[in-house]
């Protein structure tokens, strides 16, 4: 069954993130704010994915001088719901 789960990322030109997972596979990703077509892209990459898959991609990648991203906050979010899960 899949679970819908809503968070804030931090320190990024996005302002939420929505992700629908059934057991550990992105059914979908939302983003609300940020670089549109960045975001746009981020979302349909993650689709269909596992989570892990997801993570291991995104984790670690830099905005400019900021210290994370709109992906890396996914990573990060999403590591939080896998966590959750077990």
């Amino acid at each position: 069954m899949a679970e819908s789960y809503s968070f804030r990322p931090h320190w990024t030109c996005s302002q939420r993130m929505d992700v629908v997972m059934e057991g550990d596979v992105i059914q979908s990703v939302k983003i609300l704010g940020g670089c549109s077509g960045n975001t746009k892209g981020v979302c349909a990459l993650a689709r269909g994915r596992k989570a892990q898959d997801v993570i291991d991609a995104l984790e670690g990648i830099k905005c400019g001088p900021r210290s994370t991203s709109c992906p890396d906050q996914l990573a990060r979010g999403l590591r939080k719901i896998l966590d959750s899960q077990h």
